[in-house]
């Protein structure tokens, strides 16, 4: 299913409906950044997805970065709470989302790179490579907020 992303975009379609998500930002040893190439929106982001039930929302953020990367990952802890409504996501079905994302940071603890049908790419990036990808400002400011140790509030709004 494809999908459309309007950021603080006046002709954006008003929203039908909130699904609470997680995404990580997740950091090697050497600092290099997990990023996948979406098959919905041909954009590169953080991995990420849905809540289920059942589950915590930092459950959620393990699971979906390891259905969408194959890598195994320790949350650290919370940088960041997106629920931005100028942020809505038009799905090819009529849905049409607002943004509602915790991302933390995380670790990796085992696996091996592969993709899934979310995504068709998938590698480590150094920070400083991210100005090379085709990626969405809200994921860039939910890897900046993650990356700034000084950061104390992960709420953004």
């Amino acid at each position: 299913m494809g999908r459309i992303d309007y950021f603080h975009d006046p002709q954006a379609p008003k929203a039908n409906s909130v699904v609470p998500s997680a995404s990580a930002v997740v950091l090697n040893e050497e600092g290099r950044l997990l990023v996948i190439h979406k098959t919905d929106n041909d954009l590169w982001a953080l991995p990420g997805g849905g809540h289920d039930i059942g589950e915590t929302i930092a459950d959620t953020a393990v699971r979906e970065v390891l259905e969408e990367t194959g890598i195994q990952v320790e949350i650290e802890r919370v940088t960041g709470v997106y629920t931005n409504p100028s942020h809505v996501m038009a799905y090819d079905d009529g849905e049409v989302r607002q943004q509602f994302t915790i991302c933390f940071r995380a670790r990796p603890i085992g696996g091996r790179l592969r993709t899934s049908a979310e995504s068709k790419e998938v590698r480590w990036v150094s920070p400083n490579e991210l100005d090379e990808l085709n990626v969405h400002p809200s994921m860039r400011l939910r890897i900046e907020h993650a990356l700034d140790e000084t950061r104390t509030s992960p709420y953004v709004g």
